[in-house]
């Protein structure tokens, strides 16, 4: 079929919904196809990775050398970028940030490859080594489809941003099967508003994620864990201080996750990027297997209690009956983990951190109640696999900053809610901490100080959304800081509506502006033409917005302080206009009402 046969049978289609399907249900429809599609690619981003990660590690590692921990993670980096560079040909980046930034600066718009790039990344990332996560690409390869089939239907901004949510949701609640989870999870992550609205299409995405995980997975799930030992009061104290200790975790996940970040964005040389990034992780990978890949099986082997799996190595013959050495172990496990994410992203792979937070906490969980118990502190023994579970919530909470959906994912998890009460008190505890020293989280940490992160702010998040280049008015005429007082009446003011001119110099830059009303009174006076020069009537304006630096909401904070009606704008220290306090407040006005539609 034609192009143009296609689009009049979509035209076709759309007549035909205007007058059979009410736009409300049309939303209902589309969010259930999007938690299909969603829940479809995750599971095939996962079988996929799942494959390559059994025939690595499976079976050439496990049946020829253990050498080839060193060597796979740069071998699998280097099938990444060759697939970014030569097949994708665009820039993937991380994918729950972009879709972020798209949400906030695209109006919901995510490009068509972001629809497939993950999908044929990730799993060559990660199944070879790389110690990050799969929820993120699924969550982005979801998003970016949900993204697209907006634009085919038309919908507008606040929709797409909807189902967008609905992606995410249904490939969270198909990982985890946690539906209640995977709604929080967007409505945090995504900073969605929970009304009656959206709420009935995030639990239709949600309910499509799960049902097509049981039919493809049946009752499995990637943590398969039933709560055995129940929670008791006396042990508050101990979550109390494990909630404090969750937190300074988190905060060094971030920070090392940033600085790192940073580390490989200074170098320009992507072969450079890889191998520093590529033969770090091989030698970490190496001497440390279980940070190989994802690392659920780490997870599910602490969680069990099976520590000589955990803690598998090929190596180092070393004791584990001796508890001081398995303490030691698992926290090498903790402070490594986070740099062997970093240095997979850092050297090119695609992947997310969802996964890694959840490993950390749950080995210091795991650390933690190991040691209280070694300790044998006043008699108490606390439950490994229930503080496992609570420090998984609890680094999550920190480091994701979104501390509902680490407490309904853990509570899901465990078939109940019998740990409710310490997830509350360790979660809530990390995130304080954590959201003290830490403003943003690792989702949120670069489109935050670029001032580009939409919050549940409703104010904050419009002034986000506002395009200033569209609110810039130009029709202002400029006076030279040479003029005459002759040639600003008869090249300025007899040619403006404007009661208000920019005063520039040879270079395009502003020195000053002239109001109106300052030189009403002497521009009548004709002997004053030639002595009166612009410089003398000049004035510095009350404030200036600069192009490249300033954000909506400092304009607005701006045009606040200063009192004034119109403020001029620069770009590279250049004057290109003007922004008037009347046209930004209808742009406002305008934006807030289809936000909150």
């Amino acid at each position: 079929m034609t192009t143009s046969g296609q689009k009049s049978l979509l035209t076709k289609f759309l007549l035909w919904k205007a007058k059979h399907i009410s736009q409300r249900n049309f939303v209902y429809i589309l969010s259930v196809f999007v938690g299909l599609v969603a829940g479809l690619g995750t599971i095939i981003l996962k079988n996929l990775t799942h494959f390559i990660q059994h025939l690595m590690e499976g079976k050439l590692i496990g049946e020829y050398h253990h050498a080839f921990y060193f060597i796979f993670p740069l071998i699998g980096l280097t099938i990444t970028i060759l697939i970014i560079k030569y097949v994708i040909r665009k820039k993937v980046g991380h994918g729950i940030p972009a879709t972020l930034y798209a949400i906030s600066r695209r109006k919901g718009i995510m490009e068509q490859y972001r629809m497939f790039s993950a999908l044929i990344t990730a799993p060559f990332t990660v199944g070879f080594g790389g110690s990050v996560g799969l929820e993120g690409p699924s969550v982005s390869t979801a998003a970016a489809i949900s993204s697209n089939i907006s634009r085919i239907f038309h919908t507008n901004q606040a929709t797409r941003s909807l189902l967008i949510g609905c992606a995410s949701t249904g490939a969270i609640a198909c990982i985890f099967k946690a539906p209640i989870a995977a709604i929080v999870f967007a409505i945090e992550v995504f900073s969605l508003d929970l009304t009656l609205a959206s709420l009935l299409p995030l639990l239709l995405a949600s309910i499509s994620g799960v049902l097509l995980s049981y039919f493809f997975y049946g009752s499995d799930t990637v943590l398969p864990f039933e709560l055995v030992d129940k929670f008791e009061l006396n042990q508050v104290p101990f979550f109390i201080i494990f909630g404090v200790i969750s937190a300074s975790v988190s905060i060094y996940f971030t920070t090392i996750y940033d600085r790192m970040h940073k580390y490989f964005d200074k170098i320009d040389s992507p072969i450079k990027r890889l191998l520093i990034g590529g033969i770090g992780l091989g030698v970490l990978v190496f001497l440390i297997p279980p940070l190989y890949g994802e690392g659920f099986d780490t997870i599910n082997n602490v969680l069990s209690g099976n520590y000589n799996l955990a803690l598998k190595t090929n190596f180092i013959h070393l004791d584990f009956a001796n508890p001081w050495i398995m303490i030691g172990l698992l926290l090498g496990l903790v402070l490594f983990k986070v740099i062997a994410s970093s240095l997979t992203f850092g050297a090119g792979g695609v992947g997310g951190i969802f996964s890694p937070a959840l490993y950390m906490g749950a080995v210091l969980g795991a650390c933690f109640s190991k040691l209280i118990n070694t300790l044998g502190f006043l008699r108490f023994h606390l439950s490994e696999s229930n503080f496992t579970l609570v420090g998984m919530a609890g680094v999550l909470g920190g480091v994701l900053q979104a501390p509902l959906t680490a407490i309904f994912l853990i509570a899901e998890i465990t078939g109940g809610y019998k740990l409710f009460i310490p997830l509350m008190i360790t979660v809530a505890i990390c995130f304080a901490i954590t959201k003290y020293f830490l403003p943003y989280s690792v989702y949120q940490m670069d489109l935050g100080r670029k001032g580009d992160l939409i919050t549940h702010d409703k104010d904050k998040a419009v002034l986000t959304l506002m395009n200033m280049e569209s609110l810039i008015e130009t029709n202002f005429v400029p006076i030279n800081n040479k003029m005459n007082l002759g040639d600003i009446v008869h090249k300025a003011v007899v040619k403006s509506d404007r009661n208000i001119f920019p005063v520039v110099n040879s270079e395009g830059k502003l020195d000053g502006i002239i109001l109106l009303n300052e030189i009403r009174s002497i521009m009548f006076n004709q002997d004053l033409y030639d002595e009166v020069l612009a410089t003398d009537v000049m004035e510095n304006p009350p404030a200036v917005i600069k192009l490249e630096k300033d954000k909506m909401s400092d304009v607005m904070q701006k045009f606040q302080d200063s009192g004034a009606w119109n403020l001029p704008v620069l770009q590279n220290g250049k004057y290109i206009g003007f922004i008037s306090k009347s046209k930004l407040l209808t742009a406002y006005r305008r934006k807030l009402i289809t936000f909150t539609r």
